[in-house]
């Protein structure tokens, strides 16, 4: 329906069929066609859909971009004409991308790869039999009712398979990658869940000497782990607002050669095009391992550890988190309170910091706490989780 509308205005449309939102992407760069339509919903519940859309080489349309272009539509304003639909298959220059971006000692890791049942099934198996990996896979099978577990890897119940079946197997890492195959989740070898700051730690410390921007790019989600790190390698900083599309903007912006997100949107820009894909990703880890001959513990020894929740989503209407938000900040700033407002709001203090923002795709507000003992963690949790129950009781 979505191709027979556009070729009515005259438009023509390359089909690409059934793709990964990597692949997607890629074809955009290869094809230097940068007007597109991926139709997803990513990692949401599977009734829902959705569309991200490109109108220019600057990547996903924002907020505002969005907006305007929701109004044009509602005008019916069109152009009537008669485009023509293209079918284009992109698979066997993709493989052969992510496989020419990978650089393999002779020592073979061993590979868990899940794939939760998603797309990312259609291509896993031509990725990986050409590297040389040892792998096993999970729910390789692609099936949009999710029926073994739904495919987003921030969820730490989502790798429960993932982490049995690596140490099971005694293999050196897991991979677990979301529905359109964008993000990525990581296992070690003893079935710990690696968050996604402490896998940039282990890039920046890997790719310190190795790149000409010495500029770090993260979300307001990340651990003081990254941040503390980040500082003895040297690097320039940049805390950025949560959301893919912001990330992808603003590394190409700033000419910027890796960052990342905390939900495990992972970019890189040294020798792969700065785009976020989650086999990707996975694999350039993999690579670390056969180059270092290192397990992935003996790579993030000598962090600062602090004591950090896992994102905690509370419902509130759509029409009413935004103003949750505002209520709360202006609180905070009768008391005088100094925070980030780069996304919601970022207070920070010697000993701990908390994070309360709205989300980008759902229904919800969302909220991460970090303290250097577990005690205060769970003081500063508690106290903030009740403050903005509050806060949304007061006006529903």
């Amino acid at each position: 329906a979505l191709i027979k509308g556009i070729i009515s205005t005259g438009i023509n449309v390359i089909n690409l069929g059934l793709v990964t939102t990597p692949m997607y992407y890629f074809a955009r760069f290869h094809l230097n066609v940068w007007s597109g339509i991926m139709i997803t919903a990513s990692h949401n519940p599977s009734n829902h859909n959705g569309f991200k859309m490109s109108f220019t080489e600057d990547g996903n349309a924002l907020g505002q971009e969005i907006k305007d272009f929701y109004e044009f539509t509602l005008k019916n304003n069109f152009i009537t004409g008669q485009g023509i639909e293209k079918k284009h298959d992109i698979t066997n220059v993709y493989i052969e991308l992510v496989k020419n971006s990978l650089n393999f000692e002779n020592n073979r890791i061993k590979v868990v790869v899940d794939c939760g049942n998603g797309t990312t099934s259609i291509v896993i198996k031509e990725i990986l039999n050409n590297l040389p990996l040892e792998y096993e896979l999970l729910y390789a099978t692609s099936d949009p009712e999710f029926p073994n577990h739904h495919p987003d890897p921030s969820v730490p119940s989502n790798l429960k398979d993932l982490q049995e079946k690596v140490v099971e197997l005694n293999y050196d890492m897991g991979i677990a990658l979301d529905a359109d195959g964008d993000r990525v989740g990581i296992v070690d070898h003893l079935g710990n869940i690696i968050n996604s700051d402490l896998y940039m730690i282990i890039m920046y410390r890997y790719l310190q000497d190795k790149v000409n921007n010495k500029t770090a790019l993260y979300d307001v989600k990340c651990s003081k782990s990254l941040t503390d790190e980040l500082k003895k390698l040297g690097f320039k900083q940049i805390m950025n607002r949560t959301g893919n599309s912001y990330l992808y903007r603003r590394l190409h912006q700033e000419n910027i050669e890796f960052g990342g997100e905390y939900s495990g949107h992972i970019f890189f820009k040294d020798r792969f095009p700065g785009f976020d894909d989650g086999i990707y990703a996975g694999l350039r880890l993999a690579e670390v391992l056969s180059v270092t001959n290192k397990t992935i513990p003996e790579l993030i020894m000598g962090i600062n550890y602090y004591h950090s929740t896992d994102e905690i989503k509370i419902p509130v209407k759509d029409e009413h988190k935004f103003l949750v938000i505002d209520m709360i900040k202006d609180i905070l700033k009768q008391k005088n309170y100094k925070f980030s407002e780069i996304d919601g709001i970022r207070f920070e203090t010697d000993n701990y910091w908390f994070l309360i923002r709205v989300s980008n795709t759902t229904p919800h507000l969302t909220l991460r706490f970090e303290a250097t003992t577990e005690e205060l963690l769970e003081s500063i949790k508690n106290e903030y989780l009740a403050f903005t129950q509050k806060i949304i009781n007061s006006i529903l």
